[in-house]
Order: C-alpha cells, then sequence, then structure tokens
C-alpha cells in the first residue's frame, strides 16, 4: 500500500533520541529549549513556545490574548475541529466565514462583513499547507484592532509575500506524523510579542512562572525533550521535505491537469504541499471523463483498490458537525461544495518516482476507461 503520509525518520533522529535517553532528563528540559531557539529562527521571530500538541498550541495562544465568554472569533469552517474547538474551549464562539473554492483557504472578501463589536481575533487556518491571504487579514485586523492567531498546523516552512507563516501574528503548528515535520506528538507557538510568549509559557506550566508556585489557572501542555530531540532533526531536514513535497505536486499537476471532471490544485509561490487535494467535480457526474464517475469516493475506492491509499479533508464541514448542532444553522455553500468533492493524494517526501506514477497512471487509467 502507497501511503497517504508516512515520516521519514532516519539515524540522526534515532541517535538524538537515545541521547536523552541516556541523560536521564526525558521531559521538559534543554532539547526543548533548543528546539523553541531553532525553530524561532527558522519562522523569523523572537519567541517560540514548545507544546504538546497543535491543540494545545491554538488553546494556550486564544488563553494569552485574553479571548473568553461573550468574545467572538472569525475563522473558517473548512478545517480539522480543533480550530474551532479551542475557540470553544476559552468560552468565545467561532464565527464562521465560507472559503474561496480554489484555495480552500477563508474568502478574505467575506471577512469583514462576519466583524461584530464582540469580534476579538480572526483565526485564519494555512489549510492543506497553502498560506491564507494575510494580506487582507493584517489589513482588518489593524483597522478594527482585532488579534491575529494563525493555525499553521498544516503549513511549517510556508511563505507569504516572502515571509513565513506563523510570523504574521500568532503562530500554532502540529508536528504530528503526518505533518511536513515530527515530533511524535508536538506542537509550537510562535511570536514577536515577550508579553504573550510570557503568559503562554506560564499556562502550559500549571500557571506557574517558579516551580511549586502558581499565580494563575494553568494546564500541563508541555512538550518532553524525547519529542524535541526529534524536532531539531527533523528541522534540519524540512526544507528539503518541502522541496521534494513541491516538485512531487508540480509533476501531478502536469500529468493530472487535463483530466476533465478533476480539479488540481494552482502551483503557488510559498505552498509547501501539505496535502495535495484534488475536486472530483459534481458538475460533471454523467459526462466523460472522471466526472462519470458518480462521485470521489468511487476513485477512492479503485486507488484503494489498487493499493494507493487517499483521505478526503474533510467530509464533513465544522459547522455540519453534531458538536456544533447548537451554533445557528447557516449556510457556506462553497465549504459545503467542495467538502463533496475534496480527494487527498499521497504527496510526502518518501514517495519514489515510481510510486507517483503508479498513482497518475491508474487516475488516468480510470478516466480512460469512464469515457468509454
Amino acid at each position: 500500500m502507497i501511503p497517504i503520509a508516512k515520516p521519514l525518520l532516519g539515524e540522526e533522529e534515532k541517535r538524538a533520541v537515545l541521547e536523552v535517553l541516556e541523560s536521564g532528563m526525558l521531559a521538559q528540559g534543554k532539547k526543548v529549549a533548543e528546539f523553541e531557539q531553532e525553530f524561532a529562527k527558522f519562522i523569523g521571530v523572537r519567541q517560540a513556545i514548545a507544546t504538546s500538541n497543535g491543540t494545545t498550541a491554538l488553546h494556550a495562544a486564544l488563553l494569552a490574548h485574553g479571548i473568553t465568554t461573550g468574545d467572538e472569533v472569525i475563522t473558517t469552517p473548512f478545517s480539522f475541529i480543533a480550530t474551532a474547538n479551542t475557540i470553544r474551549m476559552v468560552g468565545a464562539t467561532a464565527v464562521f466565514v465560507d472559503i474561496d473554492e480554489k484555495t480552500f483557504n477563508i474568502d478574505a472578501q467575506l471577512i469583514e462583513a462576519a466583524i461584530t463589536p464582540k469580534t476579538k481575533a480572526i483565526l485564519p487556518v494555512h489549510l492543506f499547507g497553502l498560506p491564507a491571504p494575510l494580506d487582507t487579514i493584517q489589513a482588518l485586523a489593524h483597522k478594527y484592532g482585532l488579534v491575529i492567531i494563525e493555525d499553521a498546523c498544516q503549513a511549517h516552512g510556508a511563505e507569504f509575500q516572502g515571509r513565513k507563516v506563523g510570523s504574521f501574528g500568532t503562530g500554532c503548528f502540529s508536528f504530528y506524523p503526518t505533518k511536513n515535520m515530527t515530533t511524535g506528538e508536538g506542537g509550537m507557538i510562535t511570536t514577536n510579542d515577550h508579553k504573550i510568549a510570557k503568559k503562554i509559557r506560564k499556562i502550559i506550566n500549571h500557571g506557574s512562572e517558579q516551580k511549586y508556585i502558581h499565580s494563575g489557572l494553568g494546564y500541563n501542555y508541555r512538550m518532553t525533550d524525547l519529542a524535541a530531540a526529534i524536532g531539531i532533526e527533523q528541522l534540519k531536514k524540512l526544507p528539503a521535505f518541502n522541496q521534494k513535497r513541491r516538485e512531487h505536486a508540480a509533476i501531478l499537476t502536469k500529468q493530472l491537469a487535463s483530466l476533465p471532471g478533476l480539479v488540481v490544485p494552482e502551483l503557488v509561490t510559498g505552498h509547501v504541499f501539505h496535502q495535495y487535494t484534488i475536486r472530483v467535480t459534481e458538475e460533471g457526474v454523467g459526462k466523460e471523463g472522471i466526472r462519470k464517475m458518480r462521485k470521489r469516493d468511487e476513485l477512492a475506492a479503485q486507488l484503494h483498490q489498487h493499493g494507493i491509499a487517499t483521505n478526503v479533508y474533510y467530509p464533513l464541514a465544522i459547522h455540519q458537525q453534531q458538536a456544533y448542532a447548537h451554533y445557528p444553522q447557516r449556510s457556506f455553500p462553497v465549504t459545503e461544495k467542495v467538502s463533496r468533492e475534496v480527494l487527498s493524494l499521497p504527496i510526502h517526501p518518501a514517495l519514489t518516482e515510481n510510486e507517483l506514477f503508479t498513482i497518475i497512471n491508474l487516475i488516468k487509467e480510470v478516466a480512460g476507461r469512464n469515457e468509454t
């Protein structure tokens, strides 16, 4: 089976973990501090704070900015549910704005209409590794005095207008094994604001700045040295990982772009292709080529039958989830449409050229079969 994702771990990571094991310091220590420094340097910010995962990074960032009950945070309904859940976890309301059909990111032209006196922050998601429209978001944040919290959990190393994401506001990253780099489990918060960084460090350490002295409510959201040791080595490899993803994306787009009924991602500068997500368009049902397939699930099933894993990110938008049934029922037509069409193909850097063309040739074969 060609997997949808595969972490690339080598001898460097093994040696780093063994060093930590032999040191006896398995929890948070020098390795975490080193990882934070190197990640801050990579993103181009003054501070980076390591956390236990991407969800805790988002939660701590929202808390540090004082987002609380009665506040509203503008975000996208097309993301992993943790994006919206963390807003609810601090007592605030997630205000959803529909997405751009081409980018899958929040539609910048719709944000201003969603701003109210209760709005305190905009939380864009750089979905699948493509930066959200940060120029417009920054302008709106400045105009209305809003905080920007970037969900960059899928966008390690992605750039917008020459700057890395995570440097435009308070950035939140995840190091889950499917991401562009991994620590097993882990997260990171990036910021240029020393006061916010200080608050975050207290929040993730049981509300404590001094051992056994607690000045506020906090959590155990710390990263371990074991995870940080892996992260240090993975960060060194991240530029090469991302370049390989871009190369794979270029090949896939070139080979698949002409197939009818298939919409492929644009090769945008700064995109790091956490996922390569195509759309099997509903408009084409009953027509030639892949359009003849009733739904993208049939393409996914045929790929799976031939040993190629795919995934649907995301089959049900956040506002359609049972967990959000109590929210005012609104329709987000673009989000709902693409959630029925999207299919992510393998693009990870461990893919061989032979595997890549196996995927391409099978999709072409399926398209040809459906033309007859």
